[in-house]
């Protein structure tokens, strides 16, 4: 008996093979992927010149597991990393190998910031997914996914974001922290997504992550940003949060900083953070060496593809046919960045009728948000023009076909 989880409760096919944005079903049907693996593979499926990296490694007996010892892919991946990643945008961050899930590096994330403030809340947003594990899950605040615990979810306050009704969230929060009857205990860190992806492709301001920042400065917390899912270039910069000109205290990353669709993760922090004792915190995968050489090929894609450059022409391709989209239908909301964006019917059984017309007319796309409402686009960040135009058009008519019932 098959075990039927969630996303082949959409996509009823057996796949068997995939290149760049195309997968093929074991009945040689071929769909666009806009899907990406839920943010995993930014460079696409079986990238060439990242594919050609890791053969060439298993190739030479290479080490494949090795805890957390020393080898000369570890040193070049983080080399690598900090000369042409993190010194280039003036971050001076450590890097914590933390496991294979994004999951991994927000438990790490939170585990630290606890430590070094000696405090045991942590503040996260309504709208918010950080993960599926306890602490992470605690972050997250899906009701259907909360409800999978079985046990309460504790040490978390959720507060209102830039885009819930009536609040100024900000202010909402200082009133709160300068209150010494409020009744809440001051947090050890806030942490966000720069971008709601699951929550609905909701896109925070420059304006509001910086009065976030000043916030969390003036208050002595840390400042936690998840770029698990929109992080590397997915909004058109490497990490989501530099168009805020911001500096998080921890960055956790995971997904497509693997590069390949590989499992890795990682949590950054700044060096003054580093409380950690040996051994502390640690796992079984966090030396994946496959993972080190497919990130440092992806890296080397991104730089020398201009990748950035690519995913912001591949944001103005969307914006126009979102452009045509709420001309026809005004009642629809639009929302995104980069290369995630969101279509808001405010309807969750038509934003189903529409995905399932996109998967019968050669389209894999999932959707978002309250009631899932919302069609979540999600292309490559280097998928041909030509075929994200044909993708859109899919969308378009499978759009028309799901309004005329």
């Amino acid at each position: 008996m098959l075990f039927r989880s969630s996303y082949c409760r959409n996509f009823d096919n057996v796949f068997k093979t995939a290149k760049g944005s195309i997968i093929k079903s074991v009945d040689e049907k071929e769909y666009i992927d806009f899907f990406c693996g839920a943010g995993a593979l930014n460079y696409g499926h079986n990238h060439s010149y990242i594919k050609q990296k890791l053969v060439d490694y298993i190739l030479q007996d290479g080490i494949v597991h090795s805890l957390d010892m020393y080898t000369e892919k570890k040193a070049e991946f983080l080399d690598f990393f900090e000369k042409n990643i993190l010194i280039p945008r003036g971050y001076d961050y450590k890097v914590q190998f933390v496991g294979p899930t994004g999951t991994n590096a927000v438990e790490a994330a939170l585990k630290l910031a606890r430590k070094v403030k000696k405090r045991s809340t942590i503040w996260s947003l309504i709208g918010a997914f950080h993960g599926m594990t306890l602490g992470s899950l605690a972050l997250t605040s899906d009701e259907a996914s909360r409800k999978g615990a079985g046990v309460s979810l504790s040490n978390v306050v959720h507060m209102p974001n830039e885009f819930t009704e009536g609040v100024d969230s900000i202010a909402y929060m200082e009133g709160i922290l300068k209150d010494d009857h409020s009744g809440f205990e001051k947090p050890a860190a806030i942490i966000i997504e720069t971008v709601q992806a699951e929550g609905g492709i909701w896109v925070f301001s420059k304006k509001w992550l910086q009065d976030l920042r000043a916030l969390c400065d003036k208050y002595d917390i840390l400042l936690i940003v998840d770029d698990i899912q929109v992080g590397c270039a997915r909004t058109g910069t490497f990490f989501s949060f530099e168009r805020a000109e911001i500096i998080p205290d921890i960055v956790t990353l995971s997904k497509s900083i693997g590069g390949y669709g590989i499992p890795f993760a990682l949590t950054l922090f700044k060096k003054e953070l580093d409380l950690w004792n040996p051994g502390e915190h640690n796992g079984t995968f966090r030396g994946h060496q496959l993972a080190m050489v497919a990130s440092k090929a992806s890296l080397e894609v991104f730089l020398n593809d201009h990748v950035e450059e690519m995913a912001k022409k591949r944001e103005s391709i969307i914006q126009e046919f979102l452009e045509d989209i709420k001309k026809e239908y005004p009642n629809y909301l639009i929302r995104g960045i980069g290369c995630i964006f969101g279509i808001d019917v405010q309807d969750g059984d038509l934003s189903k009728k529409i995905v399932q017309n996109c998967f019968k007319n050669g389209l894999i796309l999932e959707r978002a948000g309250r009631k899932d409402s919302v069609v979540k686009i999600m292309p490559s960040l280097i998928i041909e023009e030509d075929l994200l135009k044909k993708g859109l058009t899919i969308l378009k008519e499978s759009i028309k076909e799901a309004e005329r019932g």
